[in-house]
């Protein structure tokens, strides 16, 4: 009963947050968002059944995806529109076991008699009791056996880290009839007490593959959409005018605005994960995307009080606002805060007029960065990358990448790179990057030294890559001067390393502390199978990884 959430890196005491999340979490979202995933599985039950016979709905499958992003952490704060969600959740469980009603009749079958707590259930009446049933279906709820509930974990958190790629994915047209059927299946299968332990670790395995599947579809609708990314040098200074700073993820949102804000004399900053963005032909197309402000989505909260313009979220990364700027900043998408300003469908003309009554920045000039290295770009340049290791001048690879975070230990990714070997190439995606993207590094017979994937979407390029090496150098991912040293925080960092774990990648390096969730069991089986272990020391780490 009460709070208990251990989804994220920063859980207290690395165990999990209790009284409050260190994320900005109060219990009553806690028990909210538990809630809604107990919901979600009673939907699921009813999509299988009813994919079982022959009949889905999209809508149903939209649903799955958007309720499950919505409980990934730094994403929704609001428990007036979580409320709104699960009372809709109730209406889709009904619409899914409809449709497989229907099915069953059509076929001239009967019905199998469902009796679970999940499939069965009904929201109570007013906010307050929602919040008394979310605290009933905690984690502590999934099983009784704690290393087959630290799995169903495993799984969840991998599954809620699948659909905030696959809603991207869809908000560009693109869909995967078996990727949106695993997550009613894998959901459904976390309610199913006969499953044992092996179980879950086979459908955790499987979430990985179906994650690569997920964020390929991603990557192929940017890239249908915005072109193959290039390598861009991106300004960090200022450009003379308003401004508008973009927070998050989602490039289609971004393109919206840049749209709306032609000639308007209001120019677009990125932050975050948004900076490679401006590695997209047609989004650097936009002269007014003028170049990216700030760091990782730690430091917001002190670096938004100094932007003179307004500010969107478009997805998960939001922290506490605070005052000096909460009248100016927005949401957009599936993340909401109370009392935030939210932006439904597409026009962002309150955002453009927020803007437009500020004073926006002066003319600048700071320093440039590069990002834009995708798998395309990379690999255009494969035979020159090749010809470097043959010839000894690329002696390693080091992809340092993930999710950064406030919690401390972080500097060791700082030090790690600036520890990098001379002759050594830094692969790096996602916000951990800003612990060392401003570095200079130099670069290797013409090949930058630090190569900017991308988002943390773009481990799929980041896979792309270290498959074509491999092929090129007739071995396994695993026999290549390639080391994955890995910073994480929330789940779609889970299920990037089950992604990793089902191509077979071995002996990687996780920090800056292991999961609260995986239990000395699990982790052992980790250990025996894949060799991963937490980071140690730079210097230890280093040497291991260059066999020094």
């Amino acid at each position: 009963m009460g709070m208990f959430c251990n989804q994220c890196e920063q859980a207290a005491n690395g165990v999990g947050c209790n009284i409050s999340g260190v994320c900005g979490k109060k219990p009553d979202v806690a028990a909210l968002q538990d809630l809604l995933l107990f919901a979600l599985k009673g939907v699921a039950i009813y999509a299988v059944k009813a994919r079982e016979k022959g009949a889905k709905d999209d809508s149903i499958d939209r649903f799955i995806v958007e309720g499950l992003f919505t409980t990934v952490t730094n994403v929704d704060f609001d428990p007036a529109n979580l409320e709104k969600i699960l009372r809709k959740a109730a209406l889709i469980r009904d619409q899914a076991k409809a449709l497989y009603e229907g099915a069953c009749k059509a076929k001239g079958l009967s019905t199998d008699t469902i009796s679970s707590a999940q499939a069965l259930w009904n929201p109570a009446a007013d906010l307050a009791g929602l919040v008394v049933q979310g605290e009933q279906h905690g984690i502590s709820s999934y099983h009784v056996n704690e290393d087959i509930r630290s799995v169903i974990e495993i799984l969840t958190f991998g599954l809620k880290g699948m659909a905030a790629y696959m809603d991207h994915a869809l908000i560009l047209g693109k869909s995967n009839e078996e990727v949106l059927a695993f997550f009613h299946r894998a959901l459904a299968a976390t309610t199913d007490q006969n499953l044992g332990l092996m179980d879950f670790v086979g459908l955790s395995m499987e979430c990985g593959k179906q994650n690569i599947t997920a964020m390929g579809l991603l990557n192929e609708g940017h890239v249908e959409k915005y072109g193959h990314p290039v390598p861009t040098a991106v300004q960090l200074g200022t450009k003379a005018g308003k401004a508008i700073l973009v927070s998050g993820h989602d490039l289609k949102m971004l393109e919206e605005l840049l749209k709306q804000t032609e000639g308007k004399g209001v120019n677009i900053y990125t932050h975050g994960e948004m900076l490679p963005a401006h590695g997209y032909p047609g989004l650097k197309k936009f002269g007014h995307l003028a170049g990216n402000f700030g760091g990782a989505w730690q430091d917001q909260a002190k670096e938004f009080a100094n932007f003179p313009g307004a500010i969107i979220f478009n997805t998960n990364c939001i922290q506490r606002p605070s005052d000096s700027y909460k009248d100016r900043l927005f949401t957009w998408g599936l993340v909401q805060w109370p009392d935030v300003t939210h932006i439904e469908g597409w026009d962002f003309a309150s955002v453009i007029a927020k803007a437009q009554e500020m004073p926006g920045f002066p003319e600048n000039p700071g320093q440039e960065i590069l990002t834009g290295f995708g798998h395309n770009a990379v690999l255009g340049v494969a035979d020159k990358v090749i010809e470097a290791v043959k010839g000894g001048a690329i002696k390693h690879f080091f992809l340092i990448g993930g999710c950064d975070g406030a919690k401390s230990g972080r500097n060791y990714y700082t030090e790690f790179a600036e520890k990098v070997p001379a002759d050594c190439v830094i692969l790096t995606l996602a916000c951990g990057k800003y612990r060392f993207n401003k570095l200079e590094f130099g670069d290797i017979g013409g090949i930058p030294r630090l190569l900017d994937i991308g988002q943390c979407n773009d481990a799929y390029s980041a896979v792309q890559i270290a498959i074509a090496l491999a092929g090129a150098f007739n071995c396994g991912v695993n026999d290549l001067p390639l080391s994955f040293i890995l910073s994480w925080y929330e789940q779609k960092a889970v299920v990037i390393l089950l992604s990793l774990l089902h191509l077979g990648i071995r002996n990687i390096k996780l920090g800056p502390t292991l999961p609260a969730f995986i239990t000395p069991t699990v982790l052992n089986f980790l250990v025996e199978n894949f060799n991963i272990g937490p980071i140690t020391t730079v210097d230890a780490d280093l040497k291991a990884a260059l066999g020094a």
